[in-house]
């Protein structure tokens, strides 16, 4: 059931990064993707036993965070 969840959560951000219309927008969808995508890996790797997919939600939180901080630098100048 969590994964059905998460998984409706990213069908609502890749529309919401499609849809736009702006780019703080498409922005926060790249947020919640990052987010929503970490959880789905740990539900994942929960279910199969398999520490790798921890360590993929990781990387993929601290993708979704470097991302975010570089694109609000790139706004204010």
């Amino acid at each position: 059931m969590t994964a059905i969840v998460l998984l409706g959560c990213i069908v609502a951000g890749v529309w919401r990064a499609a849809r736009g219309p702006s780019t703080r927008d498409r922005l926060t969808a790249f947020v919640l993707l990052g987010t929503t995508g970490a959880a789905l890996l740990i539900v994942i790797a929960t279910l199969t036993d398999t520490p790798a997919f921890r360590d993929a939600a990781l990387a993929v939180v601290g993708l979704a965070a470097v991302v975010a901080l570089v694109w609000t630098q790139r706004e204010r100048e």
